[in-house]
């Protein structure tokens, strides 16, 4: 008997689950307010069985690899220069990407996901890619971007890819979908 209610209880959180999650149909309508809506689709339908806030954490968690990878490649660009100009550029990244950066607007983010303040969770998302333009373009308009060879601008793209997703989640969130 304990057996059969346990197993019953588990059915009954499977439906539960699953009946909040949002159809595949409903990502694609979603992310055709995306920059790159297969890229989103990809990204949101990779997490099934999940709802609009689940999708925005996964993605989330998503941009904390990234970002985390990202001050890694930066750390080890600063300790390989050995041209100063290189340097100042990535010591300059890594204030862009580290705690008083995106990773400290992704943090916000995470915080007022937590708390259902939608609106505050796109605008701390934008703040993110501010901080990854200011990283590859540089602070001032006036100061050409700088040619960097290494893999640093594929991270800042891919990583700015998936925060577009949740800039577009974000302006979904709350809605009835």
């Amino acid at each position: 008997m304990v057996c059969n209610l346990s197993s019953l209880v588990f059915v009954f959180l499977l439906f539960a689950t699953t009946s909040y999650a949002i159809p595949v149909g409903e990502v694609n309508t979603i992310c055709k307010q995306a920059k790159d809506p297969s890229f989103c689709s990809t990204l949101l339908n990779s997490n099934p069985n999940a709802n609009l806030v689940g999708l925005t954490q996964y993605t989330i968690d998503i941009v904390r690899a990234n970002v985390t990878n990202t001050i890694k490649l930066i750390d080890t660009l600063i300790a390989q220069s050995t041209d100063p100009k290189s340097k100042k550029h990535y010591k300059l990244c890594l204030g862009n990407f580290g705690s008083e950066g995106a990773l400290g607007d992704l943090d916000y983010t995470q915080e007022l996901l937590k708390k259902g303040d939608y609106q505050g969770v796109n605008l701390a998302a934008s703040s993110i890619v501010d901080n990854i333009e200011d990283c590859v373009s540089g602070d001032a308009p006036s100061i050409p971007p700088f040619h960097d060879p290494s893999k640093l601008p594929k991270y800042t793209t891919i990583t700015k890819s998936v925060v577009s997703v949740i800039l577009v989640l974000s302006k979904n969130l709350g809605k009835k979908i």
